[in-house]
């Protein structure tokens, strides 16, 4: 039997590395896209740290399409995980260049990307769609606007196309982290310094970050057959945040 197709966006950011691990893990071929793959080096490097995981060269939704259809013939589980900056800026000081960067990178490129791929799945009768947003829209975070809009409408995306996509026997959920590892969102010039560091923290009731491994294992689950039953949930991983 074929192994199973899973492919992680912007891998080498956010949770996507050790999402990209785990599911490898799990018996997946996992495919990995990211702008810097149009590299050659960036991907070669990229697989020679973590063998058996696979860059894919191609940028835009058609191509990668064409590479899944041509190479693989098949897609399972599509995980979502895009990231962009939290901008820190008040409604008044938003621009309309840096609404549109947030917003193409946080929701339409997600968007687009699953519209030009669902139908690998459709055919195949069956899938896993997982995008990986934010806990922040469940809270709402003051001066995040950009940020927090653009993750809640990738929210509830997840949401209608559950129902959308049901017949399909296309499975759709958001992973909602706040508070993760990761230099995306919590480099180390923040968390070297006690004073931020201890502000951070004190936001979250568990009083630590959450790990790449837990924030991994969770995409393991619902990539899997174990979660056949659930779909439509934005799930948080936040440690009691939200």
């Amino acid at each position: 039997m074929t192994s199973p197709v899973a492919l992680v966006t912007d891998a080498l950011h956010f949770i996507g590395q050790s999402s990209a691990t785990a599911l490898h893990a799990d018996g997946f071929r996992v495919l990995c896209s990211d702008d810097a793959f149009s590299d050659r080096k960036e991907r070669d490097d990229f697989e020679a740290k973590h063998p058996g995981l696979i860059t894919l060269a191609a940028q835009t939704p058609k191509d990668i399409l064409k590479t899944l259809e041509a190479d693989f013939g098949r897609l399972d589980v599509l995980v979502n995980n895009d990231a962009y900056p939290a901008q820190k800026a008040s409604l008044e000081e938003v621009t309309a260049e840096e609404l549109d960067a947030t917003f193409g990178h946080l929701l339409f490129r997600p968007y687009l990307l699953t519209a030009t791929l669902v139908p690998l799945m459709k055919a195949a009768q069956g899938g896993k769609i997982i995008f990986v947003s934010s806990a922040a829209p469940m809270r709402g975070l003051p001066n995040y606007s950009m940020y927090v809009t653009a993750r809640g409408a990738a929210n509830t995306l997840a949401q209608t196309l559950a129902q959308e996509l049901a017949p399909w026997n296309i499975q759709v959920n958001a992973l909602a982290p706040n508070f993760i590892e990761s230099p995306t969102y919590f480099p180390a010039s923040l968390m070297e310094n006690p004073e931020i560091k201890s502000k951070i923290l004190g936001n979250i009731p568990l009083g630590r970050l959450g790990t790449q491994e837990e924030a991994a294992g969770v995409i393991s689950f619902l990539a899997s057959e174990k979660s056949n039953f659930i779909t439509g949930h934005v799930i948080p991983l936040a440690g009691g945040w939200a």
